[in-house]
């Protein structure tokens, strides 16, 4: 029940907290790290009986400390247990100082180095060696194994990192670790509000009275209360009722912080630790990563083609295949690009961490490229290329890079796949605009829902358009054109821009719209002289017999499609046609019926021109369809009269 009581504390106080850190611990197991946090912070991390029962941690646990300068810090506490690395995974994936604790008694062991492998991977960067149990060791000891550290440490993030000797039982060394973390976080850049939270949750339970609480370290933006959020992958909706960050009520908390959020809506049992809080309708679940993998030089297996594994990222967990790009066998000390087939969708994004597990065992890590992968082909340069530029690129090279894969892309979707600030990113875009570099279907500023294309993909839209219209021209020289939707079917752009793709188009001059017909502008079908012969033949036959036409001349359907689009016939059913000139008089005729008496039947329409009911029947439903009239029980009248 302690957390509750924590949680309960929420509403006791406000405050507003900024400039906060994250330090995480790490190490072998029953190396006093738990010891060392509570000797630090009054806190014991440890809130599980069976935890305490057997003496060594087994998931997460979180304290705070307050030092010298005044400023708070949150403390994730990790197990060191093999069986438990995953658990140790969920927490050190946001954290900005590690605390790699070494037993002085014991040195080095197993989990030290995997531990220490895991930060380096993460890309940690800034760290303290605390050497624990150091009041059951002489100095020469100590300096043992402070040699033995410096040389675990070469060649990782936290080379050069300081050593310090400290108790936890006489307190002896406690002033200097805290002093050293106070001095390196101050080095520490504040992280950046990008302006979409995302709160990788770690914890989640049911708070008697309040309802469904989560817990994460707050990355990439801010969170308020009444915000409405998006638990990613679930994509369910919720709004934020309360905040806690140290026991302190917020109304608002800052990217950094550790955060217990009260959410509405969401049960505990419908959340998962690995899930996402996250700005309504931003971050999507992804299936699919495209990877920079590093095999650690320990790795005991080398990692293959198509093998089976389990990624950890942010707070959260999955089996997937791997799938490498450049090789069939990554061996220990190997980098390598590869893409990662998840059984289960995630919440990442482009510059995340990750790293890969199998049996028990770490293999490697590294940093996410694209977030939202699609299949490659394996050994292909242009694509090993464009990974390459993506990860090391500038932010106007990445989001061109992004953009490249798919062509175009609405603005909101490429600032999403490309992981970059929106501001930066609308810069950079309306530079490479202005730069001719790319192409806008919206005039004046960029919106949210602007698409964006690569001159490439823009030039690939208009040479297809003209290559199918030239062949379409071809092919069916009496006709108009195409419909447009056969034209979207052979671009292969989807409805909600087609439109605009379609104005576009026809601003430059490539092709002309004529209601749902494309064409070239400078299109017009003509007949033959042969099928001009047929066409006034066939004309000439319709007037023999004016009004009952025959039916069953045969004339071809291409000349009869012309005749009907220029207006010089009237095809009123499958079979019946008039000539333009009979249709015109016998509409006259019906239309002062209909003025004199308000109503008309198939019978008066017989008797009217001497036809049959076939031809009667055929023009009166020819009229409806045009809604000119409308039947009523067994006689037509005018529609407008209605």
């Amino acid at each position: 029940m302690a957390h509750h009581t924590l949680w309960y504390s929420l509403f006791i106080t406000s405050i507003q907290v900024t400039k906060l850190h994250v330090i995480g611990t790490a190490g072998h197991v029953d190396h006093g790290k738990s010891t060392l946090v509570q000797a630090l912070t009054g806190i014991d991390p440890d809130r599980l009986s069976e935890e305490k029962e057997r003496g060594i941690t087994i998931d997460l646990g979180f304290a705070w400390l307050s030092l010298e300068d005044g400023r708070e810090v949150s403390i994730v506490d990790v197990p060191g247990h093999e069986k438990f690395v995953n658990n140790m995974l969920a927490g050190v994936g946001s954290i900005d100082l590690a605390l790699l604790v070494v037993a002085a008694d014991e040195s080095v062991m197993p989990q030290t180095k995997e531990h220490l492998a895991i930060l380096d991977l993460l890309k940690i960067q800034r760290g303290i060696v605390a050497l624990t149990k150091c009041d059951i060791v002489d100095q020469d000891w100590i300096e043992l194994v402070n040699t033995d550290v410096t040389g675990i440490l070469e060649n990782t993030s936290l080379e050069g990192s300081p050593i310090i000797s400290v108790s936890a039982k006489t307190g002896e060394g406690l002033s200097e670790l805290k002093s050293e973390m106070n001095n390196l976080l101050n080095e520490t850049e504040t992280r950046e509000d990008l302006g979409r939270p995302r709160l990788p949750i770690d914890r989640s339970f049911t708070m008697p009275g309040f309802g469904t609480v989560v817990t994460g370290t707050l990355i990439d933006g801010c969170l308020n209360i009444g915000q409405e959020m998006e638990l990613i992958p679930s994509q369910n909706m919720t709004r934020i009722r309360g905040l806690q960050t140290h026991r302190q009520k917020l109304d608002h908390v800052t990217p950094g912080s550790r955060v217990a959020a009260n959410i509405t809506g969401i049960s505990p049992n419908e959340i998962t630790r690995g899930d996402v809080l996250s700005s309504k309708g931003w971050l999507k679940p992804t299936s699919a990563l495209d990877v920079n993998l590093k095999v650690i030089s320990e790795s005991p297996n080398p990692i293959r083609h198509n093998m089976f594994v389990t990624v950890h990222t942010g707070s959260g967990e999955t089996i997937s295949k791997v799938r490498l790009l450049e090789k069939e066998v990554a061996n220990a000390g190997e980098s390598t690009f590869a893409q990662l087939k998840l059984e289960n969708r995630i919440a990442a994004l482009r510059g995340d961490h990750f790293i890969i597990r199998s049996n028990g065992t770490t293999l490697g890590g590294g940093k996410i490229i694209d977030s939202y992968a699609k299949r490659h082909r394996r050994r292909h340069s242009p694509t090993i290329k464009r990974l390459a530029d993506i990860e090391n690129g500038s932010e106007k090279q990445i989001l061109l890079k992004t953009l490249e894969f798919d062509g175009y892309l609405e603005f909101e979707d490429l600032i999403r796949k490309a992981n970059v600030e929106s501001k930066i990113a609308q810069n950079a875009i309306q530079n490479m605009l202005s730069e001719k570099e790319l192409l806008s279907l919206d005039q004046g500023a960029i919106k949210s829902e602007t698409y964006i294309f690569t001159i490439n993909s823009w030039n690939g839209i208009t040479e297809k358009t003209i290559t199918f219209l030239d062949h379409y021209h071809q092919l069916y020289p009496l006709r108009q054109g195409p419909p447009k939707e056969e034209l979207r079917s052979r671009l292969n752009i989807d409805m909600q821009i087609f439109n605009q793709v379609v104005e576009r188009l026809q601003q430059d001059g490539t092709i002309k719209e004529t209601g749902p017909i494309v064409q070239k502008p400078n299109h017009t079908p003509r007949f033959s002289c042969k099928e001009n012969i047929e066409a006034n033949n066939y004309i000439a036959l319709l007037k023999t017999n004016p009004y009952s036409p025959p039916t069953d001349h045969p004339i071809d359907q291409e000349v009869l499609n012309l005749l009907i689009s220029e207006g010089k016939v009237v095809k009123v059913n499958e079979s019946v046609v008039f000539a333009k000139s009979v249709y015109d008089n016998m509409l006259a005729s019906i239309l002062s019926v209909l003025d004199e008496r308000g109503e008309v039947t198939v019978g008066d329409i017989r008797d009217l021109f001497g036809s049959s009911r076939k031809y009667s029947l055929a023009l009166l439903e020819y009229l409806d369809q045009k809604h000119i009239t409308r039947r009523v029980g067994d006689t037509h009248i005018l529609r407008e009269s209605i």
